[in-house]
Formats: C-alpha cells, structure tokens, sequence
C-alpha cells in the first residue's frame, strides 16, 4: 500500500549519504504481489547506488527476475549489507563493491571486480549521485569544489563506468541512467544537481546512437518525488514533512513503483526501446 504524504513526519540526518535504515517510514523497495518471470535469468547487472533508495528495488526486483547483482556503494555498509541480504534470498548472487564512483580508477575497478567474480556483465544501471539544496538568490555563492563534486559523481562517473564496461558488453545488454524530472522542469534550489540531470538526457541519448550498431540499448528513467534516503538527506526537516504533495498523485512514489522501469529496459520487453526516458512521477505531464 502507498504511503501518504501525511504520513512523512519532519525528519533530517546529519550524515550524507543518508541511511535508509534511518528514515521513518521505511521505503518500500519490494511489493509481495511482485512475481518474477524469469526476464534476466542468467545476466549480471551493475547498479552504482545500490545500497538503497531506488538501486536497493532495482537490485531485488532484478534478483526475481534472475540475475545476479553487482553493487556499488559509498559507505553505507548497513544498507549494503541488507540489499546484499535480501538478494541472496532470491536466490542469487551479491557482491558489494564500496567506494567513491567520482574516481576514474574507481570505476575501472568496479567492473574489473565484476566480471572476475560474477563472470559477465549485461546490464549496467548508472543510479548512484550526489544531491545538494542551494540558495536559488545566490548563484555567486556556488563555489567550484562543490560543483566539481556533484559534477563527478552524477555525470563524469556515467562516462568513466561506461567506458570501462563496453568493452564487456554484448549484443543485446542494456545501460539504464537515472535522470530525474529536475531535468525537465528545472528546480532552482536543485541548480548544480538538476543540471547534471539535464546533461544525463543527453548523453543517453547520444550514447545510444553511438552503441545501437553493437546491439547495445542506452535508455534512462526519470523519477519524480520518491522516498528515498535523497530527501532528508538534502531537505530540512520542515521540507521533508508532508514530502511528495506537489504532485497530482499527491503522495511520493515509493522506489519500488520506479524499479518496474528498469526492470522494463533491462528486459526484452523493451527490444524496440533505444535513447528514450520513463517518466514514473506521480502524474506530471512533462515535454519531450
């Protein structure tokens, strides 16, 4: 069942990245009426930002439906741990891989790490980023140690993951970005963050030109409001209390009502679906 907007109390963490084990309500990464069909038996997928939030449901929704798991993370061993756990109870395989993706050598070695012990990679999903409030009325004051470091973990981690696991990829495997709605509607006190976003359309969307000779789809998914450790990560408390009314659903989306898509893209269900975006966001109407 959906959880209301009414439902989300005031919270905030002093930590960033946030804890999903932290947040009051717990989102809801897995839904029992989700049966898998076997759609990715005998894959591999690497999700950055696996740990929790939105790659946490990508990672089990993905375990259901057969493949094995590689996760990348920060720091938030606690989070990790539970996706690890809870892949495994699918019956499949979890290797955790902590560090900071905004390192080249970095995600050199995460895929290293993957093929050497999961033996293939087929699907990588570029979701982990890096989410910061700013004062719209002071663009000044945005200093460029700051943007670099939104710049390298949400956008310059895409093209050095990339580079490293095409040479790896076969015929038919898919790369899945998360963008967000920011991309399209813009949001003032999200500028840096909702800029790389923008610039995550594009290279989805020239990335996938440049792969389709090879059989290889690129495709990204858009969220909305979702309750993910992002928000009180990012927000006062005051701002995450009642999260998710703006929309016309009213509510926040929960990660699970996200990770369907990327089930949709990794899939053979979306063989005809190549540089384009989804857009689970609780009703907005945005442009193309």
């Amino acid at each position: 069942m959906a959880i209301s907007a009414d439902q989300i109390p005031a919270q905030s963490q002093d930590r960033q990245p946030a804890l999903e084990s932290e947040m009051n309500p717990k989102p809801q990464y897995d839904r029992e009426s989700y049966v898998g069909s076997n759609k990715l038996e005998g894959k591999v997928a690497l999700i950055t930002g696996g740990d929790s939030g939105i790659g946490r449901s990508v990672a089990v929704l993905y375990a259901k439906e057969g493949a094995n798991i590689a996760i990348s993370y920060l720091d938030e061993h606690g989070d990790a741990q539970k996706t690890k756990e809870l892949v495994e109870q699918e019956g499949r395989k979890c290797l955790l891989i902590p560090g900071d993706i905004s390192d080249e050598h970095f995600c050199q070695q995460v895929v290293e790490k993957t093929i050497e012990q999961l033996g293939q990679l087929d699907i990588l999903v570029n979701n982990a980023a890096e989410q910061r409030l700013e004062n719209p009325e002071t663009l000044e004051n945005i200093d460029s140690r700051s943007l670099n470091s939104i710049f390298s973990t949400n956008i310059f981690s895409m093209f050095y993951l990339c580079k490293a696991a095409i040479p790896h990829l076969k015929e038919g495997s898919s790369i899945i970005n998360t963008t967000s709605i920011n991309a399209y509607k813009g949001n003032a006190p999200l500028l840096s963050y909702s800029t790389t976003k923008g610039a995550i359309l594009a290279f989805t969307r020239s990335l996938s030109q440049s792969l389709l000779e090879k059989g290889i789809r690129v495709n990204a998914v858009a969220p909305g409001p979702i309750w993910t450790p992002f928000i009180p990560d990012a927000f006062p408390s005051e701002k995450v209390e009642g999260f998710g009314k703006q929309v016309p659903m009213k509510r926040p989306g929960q990660p699970v009502e996200v990770a369907t898509s990327f089930v949709f893209l990794a899939s053979e269900d979306s063989s005809y679906f190549a540089g384009q975006v989804l857009h689970p966001n609780g009703g907005v109407v945005v442009g193309a």
